[in-house]
């Protein structure tokens, strides 16, 4: 059965409220990454060991904006995206929920109230750092306190690859600094971007390289300036490419970052359509060449590299 999304404010009405007892679970879930997954297949399993519904409860936009008033926050999925990679792990329910000022000035004791034992919950399952409030006071080791042995608290300890905790953050450190296969591993999958093809300066067709220029959501991370073997979705099809995100600096355009995808074996008019680009490989930083000759014939070798990794996938 198809998992249920519900876009929920504060407070809850009461048909928003689940009719069942829950298994809830809880956190923010930037990326859906390995991490985040074995925190969702608890509480999963969970509900299907005790007959129960699960629900996972979420935000529509990063706490960090709201608490730490980030500016240009960027994004590991869209509220698409999240939702796409949740309901591959079995979740029955999806809650996100608005972060209004009202909602945001709820106390820990208010919000483990209405969204879990309201809520209905037998079971909270969240990662180690999750939190409801100040991190000193609304946190998991803290919740015994506030549940008044309502709910059972699961807490799903940190996840880590060498040694290392796997995050959000991390894993958009390594999206920036060229690490795209390593971003990929803790993911779980390729990391992936939306956006809509414009009109660009058309270079890449008298070179023999026709691309799509894509402009990325804004609250997308976009992967490091470089050239990589990708995948791009275009009308419900994958098709094999290599994509260049770069400064056209062979040239002396000041077009800012442009995110250019050259489609293997394609001839058709995608203007203004939406696309999903998928980043497989990093192959290489962006080059500066002296003119259009040494660009073409590094973008052979780019795109016969792009076809012998690809074919691997």
């Amino acid at each position: 059965m198809a998992m249920k999304i519900l876009h929920v404010t504060h407070p809850l009405r009461d048909d928003e409220i689940p009719q069942e007892n829950t298994v809830l679970i809880m956190g923010f879930f930037d990326g859906v990454h390995r991490g985040h997954q074995k925190v969702i297949k608890t509480g999963v399993d969970l509900a299907k060991k005790h007959g129960l519904k699960s629900v996972l409860i979420t935000f529509d936009r990063s706490p960090r904006v709201v608490y730490q008033k980030e500016q240009n926050f960027k994004y590991l999925s869209t509220e698409r995206r999240k939702a796409e990679l949740i309901e591959k792990l079995g979740v029955d329910e999806l809650y996100f929920i608005t972060f209004t000022p009202d909602f945001s000035k709820l106390t820990p004791q208010q919000f483990v109230d209405e969204y879990m034992i309201g809520m209905k919950a037998k079971f909270v399952v969240g990662g180690f750092d999750y939190t409801y409030g100040k991190r000193d006071v609304a946190n998991m080791q803290t919740l015994p306190s506030y549940s008044h042995d309502e709910f059972e608290i699961v807490t799903v300890p940190k996840q880590t690859f060498d040694e290392e905790k796997i995050g959000s953050s991390s894993i958009k450190e390594l999206i920036l600094a060229d690490q795209i296969d390593q971003a990929n591993h803790l993911l779980g999958y390729y990391y992936q971007n939306t956006g809509i093809v414009v009109h660009g300066l058309q270079r890449g067709r008298t070179l023999g390289f026709p691309t799509a220029n894509l402009a990325v959501g804004k609250d997308e991370l976009i992967p490091s300036i470089g050239v990589y073997a990708t995948r791009i979705q275009v009308n419900g099809k994958w098709y094999d490419s290599m994509t260049s995100v770069g400064y056209n600096v062979t040239f002396a355009e000041n077009t800012g970052v442009t995110v250019e995808c050259n489609i293997f074996d394609f001839d058709e008019d995608i203007y203004d359509q939406p696309v999903t680009i998928e980043w497989i490989h990093y192959l290489r930083g962006e080059i500066k060449f002296n003119g259009a000759d040494g660009l073409v014939a590094q973008l052979h070798h780019d795109q016969d590299d792009s076809k012998a990794l690809l074919k691997n996938i």
